[in-house]
């Protein structure tokens, strides 16, 4: 197991698997008037999002710990689809028993967001599903096969997309990305909190930043805590 340390705001650990949860337990009230929307990536020290185009090799052991927690909490978990195929997601299954156990449902709500409805039928995450996701495309997308494996809904913007998400039990919305949709999620305001890993790497290269779209207005955020994995950090941002 990695031992996952507490930095900031106080210093302590290593932290057991309760202990890391309770890290990242949802603040009661954060939701406003619409879901929470919390992100996750994790950046090169030099602030690169990816590695040879995967976010993947930035990672480590304490990384994938944290990234299943967040999963394990989440309704509903929200990835564009670039990145569902560049990172070749499979069916998603956290812990069904902990789930029911603490009172949410056995499996969450996978949603991907793609305007093209460029997305492979065959892929895992859609033949080996518990629950079918949820793809939310724009006017005039033709959802061919997709539509066998899928709920297809068209909506207009981000907003109405989580709305329709809550609609479906989705109030704590987990999203992975990718950079494009933070950067369009920035720009409509619907962040709530940051989760990110700092990899003790310099990428160099031209790979991006983990965020990038239309112009939008900076927005302050707080920092919640401070976690270490070896040469690793993780950094929790909420909304100030």
């Amino acid at each position: 197991m990695t031992e996952i340390r507490r930095l900031w705001p106080e210093a302590g650990g290593p932290l057991d698997d309760d202990a890391l949860l309770e890290c990242y337990a949802y603040p009661a009230g954060l939701a406003r008037d619409g879901p929470t929307l919390r992100m996750n990536f994790v950046s090169s020290a030099d602030g690169a999002a990816t590695v040879d185009g995967r976010s993947g090799p930035l990672g480590g052991p304490g990384d994938k710990r944290i990234f299943d927690m967040l999963r394990l909490r989440c309704d509903a978990l929200l990835a564009g689809a670039a990145t569902v195929r560049e990172e070749q997601y499979d069916a998603l299954r956290p812990d069904p028993v902990w789930r029911e156990a603490n009172g949410l449902p056995p499996y969450p709500l996978m949603v991907i967001l793609s305007r093209s409805l460029d997305l492979d039928p065959d892929q895992a995450i859609f033949t080996d599903a518990p629950r079918p996701p949820l793809v939310l495309t724009g006017p005039g997308a033709e959802p061919g096969r997709l539509a066998d494996v899928a709920e297809i809904v068209t909506v207009s913007n981000l907003t109405e997309g989580l709305a329709e998400v809550r609609r479906r039990g989705g109030i704590r919305i987990l999203c992975e990305g990718g950079p494009s949709v933070f950067g369009q999620l920035i720009a409509a305001d619907l962040v709530d909190e940051l989760c990110l890993t700092i990899s003790p790497l310099l990428a160099g290269g031209s790979a991006g930043r983990i965020s990038h779209g239309p112009p939008a207005e900076a927005r302050e955020m707080s920092l919640r805590q401070v976690l270490t994995d070896g040469g690793q950090l993780f950094l929790r941002y909420g909304r100030s």
